[in-house]
């Protein structure tokens, strides 16, 4: 039994087939589909592909020996988010420069995807990856799986990961913004997060919490909801602050998400006969579809996801670029962001 013969090289079929004891033209046929195959050699073979984290390679045939496929994956977390959109389109102006092309996946958050979609971009010799990471386990994410691939992660990062990073001022831009609410007169100020365990809800829910301290205002639980992923759920949440016996004159959105599903709640109690100055003001963290016609005070935490998404890029490109390894440690950067103040109260 053995492993993967050399550091930083994926596995091959020949070492997978004297991992599980069996030929190599076993391993082929267990991967293409089991026929004439006993089911107890393909559970052989496939517990040694697990183990190796090898990855079948969807390009062999198209491509000459050390012909690079021009190719870069990226994977995002919600492909009906404009945000992940414009990101991705900043990777890809970046990479087509280079005469490259991405690939594009959507994780949906969910860490089984991820894995899966890291797979599948490796087996097509990706040369690079660019990933919105989910939050769940990294091995797959490892050196020792990725080979000589290199990934630069975006949005957020994963303890323990050494690759680069290229993150938002999260917690700069959340401070900023609830502080502008906190200058335009507002003390009860609701939040409405992400999942709690998200680099980004984490780090927003961070600035947030420092500018209400510092101006001597002790956090109400009540006014906390950070659970939402979608529109829907955050409508729902707006509800649930709206309908407190003191409610908050103002709201940070953590993510346009968030802040879209809030406006659909305020915009349903002014379609049912509430006055527009009885509804909160409203900050969000990324801009959102027309934003600037909404019927209640809304300013964004503002930030261009093209442009993160082109830094992505060139953090890969130098790293495809270095043959000679001089580009050194994982490099983080952090990129500013603009806040617009809100009206003030009348």
């Amino acid at each position: 039994m053995v492993g993967v013969s050399e550091p930083g090289k994926l596995p091959t079929v020949k070492e997978v087939a004297q991992h599980a004891g069996v030929s190599p033209m076993t391993v082929s046929r267990t991967l293409a589909g089991g026929a004439n195959v006993r089911p107890e050699l393909q559970e052989k073979v496939l517990k040694a592909v697990r183990e190796l984290g090898y990855y079948r390679n969807e390009n062999a045939r198209s491509l000459r020996p050390g012909q690079a496929s021009g190719l870069i994956g990226v994977a995002i977390t919600n492909l009906g988010n404009p945000y992940y959109g414009n990101f991705a389109l900043g990777v890809e102006e970046a990479v087509a420069e280079t005469g490259r092309r991405i690939v594009l996946g959507n994780t949906g958050g969910d860490p089984a995807r991820e894995r899966q979609l890291v797979a599948d971009f490796l087996g097509r010799q990706v040369e690079g990856l660019v990933l919105v990471p989910s939050g769940g386990p990294s091995d797959h994410l490892q050196p020792e799986r990725l080979g000589d691939v290199p990934l630069v992660l975006a949005s957020r990062r994963i303890q323990g990961l050494d690759v680069d990073v290229v993150l938002l001022d999260d917690v700069g831009g959340a401070y900023r913004g609830t502080i502008a609410l906190l200058d335009a007169g507002h003390t009860r100020i609701g939040y409405l997060g992400n999942v709690s365990s998200a680099f980004t809800g984490a780090r927003r829910y961070e600035g947030y919490l420092r500018a209400l301290q510092e101006r001597g205002i002790r956090p109400d639980p009540a006014l906390v909801l950070r659970e939402q992923q979608d529109g829907g759920s955050a409508s729902e949440a707006t509800r649930r602050l709206l309908d407190l016996d003191e409610p908050p004159t103002a709201l940070f959105s953590a993510n346009n998400r968030n802040s879209i599903g809030a406006l659909r709640e305020i915009g349903r109690r002014l379609r049912s006969g509430a006055r527009a100055a009885d509804m909160p003001s409203l900050v969000s963290f990324d801009d959102f579809e027309l934003a600037e016609l909404m019927p209640v005070p809304v300013s964004v935490v503002d930030h261009d996801p093209r442009q993160l998404g082109r830094e992505a890029a060139r953090l890969l490109l130098t790293r495809l670029a270095d043959r000679a390894g001089r580009v050194g440690p994982a490099r983080l950067v952090e990129m500013p962001v603009n806040v617009a103040p809100p009206v003030p109260l009348a």
